[in-house]
């Protein structure tokens, strides 16, 4: 083919207007849309509601199914093309600007009404895609229905006010006062909890959450995978989704950039389609580094989603040995601030000696400051960093967690801030000794890391590592293999995903424990 006469689709090489217009490329999109049953495409009463559009990238791309599945139905083009402009597709857009960009994509034309525009039946100038500039209803301090903060999101009407129409009602049917058969679309993913920019509320929830108020047939979008294991405001949709039966297909990405070039999501980027009518375990397609991996489970096997099908029959197979009463260390590890002390606190000239984050180390802390409601600090204690992995949010790539350089053994008397998490707490200093080499095995991090989607690695992240109650030793993982049966095959999996301590060590890697929230 001569490069001249190549001709892009521009909805492909659109780049995003800013954190909330992560524009969905038109693969992905039909992707999506083929999860859906064909005849589907054959249907012309079948409605279709975008509620958050931002290009009209999904309803152009199923109309093009319609103009083809209707074909015989209506065989004139012109009267096809109306029926299904004006009778099946609908859009919310989520800014005025992305309203002109959806309408161009679907009706050739910014207003439904102009001169070009494909359809000759719309009277008005916004057609079936709708923006209605609407405000945050504060309460508090927070808009009751996004949580948006009002210090940040309180401003003129010059700035975009991102209060989104859809989640902005109690009754998302008033808006277009029809029933839908399949919503669909990417939304907006977080909202800034303050003004520093360097906390973010996920919102993306909500609109799951208010779409399937609608009771649609279908409902599919692509969204932030960071709910897997729940977390800042997502602890209840986590569990709303582990354990509804209607969700038959999760399509998993671990690196966010398989899905959107040049936009990094910490976590990962998922899809799945909704079947209301059609309850039953879950098809899940699991895709890092090139490599598909599909399986049929349950997605409520556990508490939280393991997002790797070749990471179950591990998981399992630990349990089921049951380890002192099949005790978990999330029972063991401390919450975070384990001693009340935050990681912006003030190091004094003597008191109780006390870790801070790395580039301070070992100061002090004034005895009033310090609270020990669980004893801890007169024992010995391992002490890890609240957030291992700062800066990598690509999760196909090999993991460290936890190394000689970012822990402390932490003497009777010592403190810390909230920069560490206790990991466990003992009477001598063998014992502790020994749980570190525990918890630096390549198979309890592996452990670890089937509940990690942010850099913050809190209590909860460690609900499928044992706790064996009694620490002697070194452990190694040739020994864990032998006392939990796992397989050569097994092991070459673990060893693929987790980075070695040595490794790290030996690269004499510095890596500063950042600031809270950064």
């Amino acid at each position: 083919m001569n490069k001249t006469d190549y001709n892009p689709d521009i909805l492909s090489c659109l780049a995003s207007l800013s954190n909330d217009e992560v524009f969905t490329p038109p693969k992905i999109v039909n992707e999506m849309l083929d999860l859906l049953p064909p005849e589907l495409w054959k249907d012309k009463n079948a409605r279709f509601l975008d509620p958050v559009s931002k290009t009209g990238i999904y309803l152009r791309e199923i109309a093009k199914r319609l103009m083809k599945g209707l074909e015989k139905q209506i065989p004139n083009r012109q009267k096809r093309v109306n029926h299904i402009l004006t009778n099946q597709l609908y859009g919310v857009a989520i800014t005025e600007l992305t309203s002109y960009v959806s309408r161009r994509s679907l009706y050739c034309s910014k207003t439904a009404n102009g001169n070009y525009s494909v359809s000759t039946e719309f009277k008005n100038k916004e057609g079936n895609i709708r923006f209605k500039n609407i405000n945050h209803e504060w309460v508090n301090g927070g808009c009751i229905f996004c949580g948006a903060s009002k210090e940040v999101y309180d401003r003129g009407d010059e700035m975009e006010s991102h209060a989104y129409e859809f989640i902005h009602t109690e009754k998302p049917e008033e808006i277009f006062k029809m029933k839908f058969d399949v919503i669909l679309g990417n939304p907006p993913y977080q909202l800034s909890d303050e003004g520093h920019g360097r906390s973010a509320r996920p919102v993306y929830h909500k609109f799951v959450q208010q779409a399937k108020k609608l009771n649609p047939r279908f409902l599919t979008m692509i969204i932030p995978a960071r709910w897997y294991a729940g977390g800042k405001g997502l602890d209840e949709f986590r569990s709303e989704m582990l354990n509804d039966k209607r969700i038959r297909n999760l399509v998993d990405f671990e690196n966010s950039r398989d899905v959107f070039p040049g936009v990094d999501v910490a976590g990962g980027i998922c899809y799945f389609l909704w079947d209301r009518d059609n309850k039953g375990s879950c098809e899940i397609k699991s895709l890092y580094n090139g490599a598909e991996v599909k399986s049929v489970r349950a997605l409520d096997e556990f508490s939280i989603f393991v997002r790797q099908g070749q990471a179950i029959p591990i998981i399992r197979k630990i349990e089921a040995v049951k380890e002192n009463n099949g005790k978990r260390l999330s029972d063991v590890v401390s919450s975070r601030k384990p001693f009340g002390l935050p990681t912006n606190y003030e190091p004094k000239e003597k008191g109780v000696p006390c870790w801070f984050i790395q580039r301070v180390g070992l100061k002090y802390a004034d005895k009033r400051d310090i609270m020990d409601p669980n004893k801890l600090l007169n024992k010995w204690k391992f002490l890890v960093p609240k957030a291992p992995i700062a800066g990598q949010t690509d999760f196909s790539k090999p993991v460290g967690f936890y190394y000689d350089g970012n822990t402390k053994i932490a003497k009777p008397g010592e403190c810390c801030t909230e920069s560490f998490i206790v990991a466990g707490a003992f009477n001598t200093e063998e014992e502790v000794i020994s749980f570190k080499s525990y918890l630096f095995t390549k198979i309890v991090r592996f452990l670890i890391l089937q509940t990690v989607i942010s850099q913050d690695v809190t209590k909860n992240n460690f609900s499928f590592v044992p706790d064996l109650g009694k620490y002697k030793g070194k452990y190694t993982d040739e020994l864990l293999r032998k006392r939990w049966n796992i397989t050569d095959s097994e092991w070459n999996y673990i060893d693929s995903r987790i980075r070695s301590v040595d490794s790290i060590n030996n690269k004499n890697h510095y890596e500063e424990i950042p600031d809270d929230d950064e």
